[in-house]
């Protein structure tokens, strides 16, 4: 039997997505574990009527409302293995679990996943999906690279072998962003291995307007210094170039009094976002989209960082 576990809370436009894909992708013999962060709309409603025809869907209550606890709570009250996460803003293709089970079998990994592939609905959703996936918004990290087939270190969400959390330990509950990022990095500083694959097929929906991402983009920055603190051995250049970008913004106006030519800088980055923007290939409202997108990225991720640094 395989466990799947899914965090929710609020999550009643996605919900019934997750459902349908569960009780209809194969293996049979599979449990699920919604573990619920206090939602106000109709999750839990939904979530039940499911539960009431299934008995294989179970769900548990997480008092502490945020990601690490809710992993952590579905791993200690479930028995499958290997354990697979979902996530309710994400589609999955129908042998997801088949291929999850079959990379396990043709690798020696001890984790395994997919690469994160998002796709967008609207013009803004599209222009985050490139911003999000392309070298110039996040880096070269393989979790991006949707044809990438090998060793890694990150997979989307995550397939776990059981017995991984007696060998390293569960989710770091103080990370309320990046938990999956320090598990894994810290499984693979302990000799365990990741193996991505592009064969285990999904797509994520990412944030709807500025306002939710900026505040995605500002955690993510926020919890990456505990992260590294941790895991020395995982710190890259992708990691520290938002923060240093950010530092220079603001003393923008001082160094060009010091010397003109500091400006260069910021006119090679003007210069690269016209560039990687006009690569999209959607329309030019999306272009347009894309080229604000890039910025706030960047300025979000590195003011968390800054942010996450000063922190005790």
């Amino acid at each position: 039997m395989i466990t799947v576990i899914c965090p929710t809370y609020n999550e009643e436009e996605h919900i019934e997505n997750v459902m349908n894909f569960f009780v209809n992708a194969k293996p049979d013999d599979k449990e699920l574990i919604i573990v619920d962060g206090g939602s106000k709309d109709r999750t839990l409603e939904i979530v039940n009527e499911w539960a009431r025809d299934y008995s294989n869907i179970r769900i548990l209550n997480n008092p502490h409302k945020y990601v690490p606890y809710a992993l952590n709570i579905a791993i200690r009250n479930s028995s499958g293995d290997p354990i697979i996460r979902l996530d309710a803003h994400t589609k999955y293709s129908s042998d997801y679990f088949e291929k999850i089970l079959e990379t396990f079998q043709r690798t020696d990994a001890d984790i395994v996943g997919g690469p994160m592939v998002k796709r967008g609905i609207t013009d803004f959703q599209k222009a985050v999906a490139y911003a999000t996936s392309s070298p110039f918004g996040i880096g070269d990290s393989k979790i991006h690279k949707e044809n990438y087939n090998g060793y890694s270190d990150h997979v989307y969400l995550g397939a776990w072998k059981r017995s991984l959390f007696d060998e390293i330990g569960y989710f770091d509950e103080r990370l309320h962003r990046n938990q999956d990022d320090e598990f894994h990095y810290r499984a693979k500083s302990l000799g365990k291995k990741i193996y991505l694959s592009s064969e285990i097929k999904s797509e994520y929906l990412p944030r709807k307007n500025y306002k939710s991402l900026i505040s995605q983009y500002f955690q993510y920055g926020l919890y990456k210094p505990l992260v590294l603190k941790k895991i020395r051995s995982e710190i890259k250049q992708r990691h520290l170039i938002p923060v240093c970008f950010l530092l220079y913004f603001i003393s923008l106006p001082i160094l060009i009094f010091i010397h003109w030519s500091l400006i260069f800088p910021i006119t090679l980055y003007l210069l690269l976002n016209i560039i990687f923007s006009l690569k999209n290939r959607n329309t030019l409202k999306v272009k347009i989209l894309t080229f604000s997108l890039f910025p706030l990225i960047h300025l979000s991720y590195g003011f968390g960082f800054l942010v996450g640094l000063l922190k005790k």
